[in-house]
């Protein structure tokens, strides 16, 4: 069953609720699951599914290393949260074979099946700490043109900064804020640094904070 439909809201709120509190689809680093599951979500998602966006901008920042993580994938809805439910259920109803896919939470053979797949798994030594982070950037007033305010901050680029999704915001009397998420490598990019950069656009921007801060 999977994740379903990933280009549907539903779809994409099964992935959201599925990334509260895991960092990839599976495994301790990124595998080929997350390609086949970025490549079916195929553009960013809005910023009310924080979780998928997280996951999402942090995917999206290895494109270098896409080529090798793209190994020979499952079919899409083998991945998900669906998978273990299905598995049992199938085993319940062959009691002949397939002894193999029954039970592999439960059994110590399980355990050990998921460990041996885990030391295959190759480990990239060039992964870095990486951070989610959600900006909150106010203009000084309705007049502001919010276009260029985000226009420059998007100019803003450093080394272990990508840039993802935005929205606005309404703050009250007219008056929009700008949120935008980014994704940094923790020893590059601090908030320090982002805060002097945008803020130096001083003739749109009146602010800056930290809304949300994620480790990845």
């Amino acid at each position: 069953m999977g994740f379903g439909d990933l280009k549907s809201p539903a779809g994409l709120q099964v992935l959201n609720n599925y990334l509260a509190d895991k960092s990839y689809i599976e495994w301790y680093v990124p595998s080929e699951a997350d390609v086949a599951v970025f490549e079916a979500v195929s553009s960013p998602p809005l910023a009310n599914l924080c979780h998928v966006l997280r996951w999402y901008s942090h995917i999206s920042s290895y494109e270098k290393e896409k080529a090798s993580l793209s190994e020979v994938k499952k079919a899409l809805g083998k991945y998900g949260p669906a998978n273990a439910a299905d598995t049992t259920e199938s085993g319940a109803t062959d009691s002949k074979g397939n002894n193999d896919d029954i039970d592999r939470f439960g059994s110590e053979e399980g355990e050990e099946s998921e460990e041996a797949k885990s030391k295959r798994k190759p480990q990239n030594p060039d992964l870095v700490a990486k951070s989610s982070i959600l900006l909150d950037v106010k203009p000084w007033d309705g007049d502001t043109d919010i276009a260029k305010l985000e226009e420059c901050i998007r100019s803003v680029q450093e080394d272990g900064l990508v840039w993802a999704a935005s929205k606005l915001v309404l703050v009250g009397y007219g008056i929009n804020k700008l949120q935008i998420q980014c994704v940094v490598d923790d020893d590059k990019v601090g908030t320090d640094m982002l805060e002097e950069q945008i803020t130096a656009f001083d003739e749109y921007v009146q602010s800056m904070d930290v809304a949300a801060f994620n480790k990845i």
